[in-house]
């Protein structure tokens, strides 16, 4: 198996985010294995691979989830390894989980309102003893940044409404939502459109291609149109190690590729 690893790795200057022989062990298994991943500025990269390939894992070790084994995470050149998941979001690492993580009993608003608050009181534009002591909607800036996101993503007519009360791909649009709110620099979304239909899964493929345009994103998704049509780049994971990383393609034409994960089988 050829693998991208450190042999034949060639960072770039521009990466926004970079892993250096990430790894994770569980006890004997290793769910990573020296990964080295970058994501230039303005990027859409993807990442695939077979149940199991070690893509979650990968998440959840740049974002804070879980600490690696070695290796280490950086963000726009900074170590970012042993920061706290709340740390790196200020930092302008966003993130959305395979599972909605939306509050069910507050309402669209509020929940969008609550992550833009949260930014908005870490960089001191509010300051804590007013965030203990005076009602969130007096916030000027929150509420404009809400409002903002709530049009976005396409749910400022259902504001008002318990986030509990909508269908599953509303609950990923809002939870989308959360993140957006944060303003982050690299958006990093996993499976967006899990449980979804063909059209809600379009909608979520016409959200990203609309608001998130101009960031960087970093995407794990099973669905293989999907990624083929809205990537720049695509990295394949199997086994917990880099298989390839290029253009959509080139990934798809790999042989080594249709082997691990399609099956073989060419379109």
């Amino acid at each position: 198996m050829t693998t991208t690893q450190p042999d034949d790795f060639h960072p770039t200057t521009d990466a926004v985010l970079r892993t250096e022989e990430l790894t994770r062990e569980f006890g004997d298994f290793v769910a990573l294995d020296r990964v080295n991943l970058d994501v230039r500025d303005g990027e859409f990269r993807s990442v695939i691979g077979p149940n199991g390939a070690g893509k979650t894992t990968l998440f959840n070790c740049i974002t804070g989830a879980l600490a690696p084994t070695s290796g280490r995470v950086r963000f726009r050149g900074e170590d970012v390894t042993r920061m706290a998941p709340h740390e790196r979001v200020r930092q302008g690492m966003g993130r959305s989980f395979q599972i909605s993580t939306v509050f069910g009993g507050l309402t669209v608003r509020e929940n969008v309102r609550l992550a833009a608050q949260s930014v908005a009181e870490s960089e001191g534009k509010i300051p804590f003893h007013r965030s203990l002591f005076s009602p969130t909607d007096r916030f000027e800036e929150v509420e404009s940044r809400t409002d903002e996101v709530l049009s976005e993503i396409g749910l400022a007519d259902r504001s008002d409404e318990h986030a509990r009360a909508l269908a599953h791909g509303d609950r990923r649009r809002l939870e989308l939502g959360l993140v957006l709110a944060t303003d982050p620099d690299l958006v990093m979304l996993d499976e967006p459109t899990a449980g979804m239909g063909n059209e809600e899964t379009q909608r979520t493929i016409d959200l990203i291609n609309d608001v998130l345009a101009e960031r960087t994103l970093l995407l794990v998704e099973h669905d293989i149109d999907l990624v083929m049509n809205v990537s720049d780049s695509v990295t394949v994971l199997n086994r917990g190690q880099v298989l390839t990383t290029g253009s959509p393609e080139a990934v798809a034409a790999d042989d080594e590729v249709q082997q691990a994960y399609l099956g073989g089988v060419r379109e």
